[in-house]
């Protein structure tokens, strides 16, 4: 009885440590998924200008990195596109803080190759053996001969960890991958090189590079909302205890019906 009680005193506390708001009232800082980015940024834009007293800092790093910056207190919102890994709740319950997610959008994961590159479709299974180094040209899935240039986001990345969970069914991606820290870096290196393929997150689809269908099926909203697309997760913003005051509006803003019609406009795809 003893030790139900204490364990009881321990998780109130934790609780009431979680929910001190670390900011000075009238500022917000957002880290994290790059994935994320340019929704926070869009959110960011409208809600500072509904509320010119608020000053919002964002920056991106990847989503271990906006976990990370919530459990050390430096961040308001850790912006994540995967859920927290066991390892980061332990972390979490060692410091005092109770990360709370707020799914804020869904999104779903672009195979895309060089906009000269023939190929239009790949299986789950032939992704998975390119990214393991077992397909190494593009003759062999029907394209050009031509060698495939792997290029894949570092381990810090939410969208590598959904990539190896929804592609790779946990096998490691080959050694000879290169990496890039970003979305960006990746439409960038891959709208410049012939033989590669990468892949992206939705919003970050545009005309530089060649959107490959998985299965047959095109990576959209419409194919993630009815379950149709594979290679599909949600998008989070993580808060050290329910969130107070700004970080309160903020997020409750992102969930209404305007910042949802932003979410959409940023490229991602809206709950509801």
């Amino acid at each position: 009885m003893k030790k139900r009680i204490g364990f009881t005193l321990f998780i109130t506390a934790l609780c009431l440590a979680a929910t001190v708001s670390m900011a000075s009232a009238g500022q917000l800082v957002l880290k994290g998924s790059t994935t994320v980015l340019p929704i926070a940024q869009k959110i960011s834009e409208a809600y500072m200008a509904a509320h010119p007293e608020v000053k919002i800092s964002l920056s991106g790093g990847g989503s271990g990195n906006g976990i990370k910056a919530v459990l050390d207190q430096t961040s308001n919102i850790g912006n994540s596109s995967r859920f927290i890994k066991g390892k980061e709740v332990k972390l979490a319950a060692e410091k005092g803080v109770l990360p709370v997610p707020h799914r804020i959008a869904l999104d779903c994961i672009v195979p895309v190759a060089h906009p000269e590159n023939p190929v239009t479709d790949l299986t789950l299974d032939q992704l998975k053996k390119i990214y393991q180094g077992k397909i190494t040209n593009w003759k062999e899935v029907g394209g050009a001969d031509k060698k495939i240039v792997v290029i894949s986001r570092d381990s810090s990345s939410g969208t590598f960890d959904a990539w190896k969970s929804l592609v790779m069914k946990k096998e490691r991606v080959t050694p000879r991958a290169l990496t890039q820290p970003s979305n960006g870096g990746l439409v960038t290196q891959v709208a410049t090189t012939e033989g590669a393929i990468a892949y992206i997150a939705l919003g970050y689809l545009n005309d530089e590079v060649k959107a490959i269908r998985v299965n047959g099926i095109k990576g959209s909203a419409e194919t993630t909302l009815n379950g149709r697309y594979p290679i599909s997760r949600p998008l989070f913003m993580f808060t050290n205890g329910w969130p107070k005051g700004e970080t309160l509006s903020f997020i409750n803003f992102i969930l209404s019906r305007n910042g949802q019609s932003l979410v959409e406009e940023a490229g991602s795809i809206p709950l509801y």
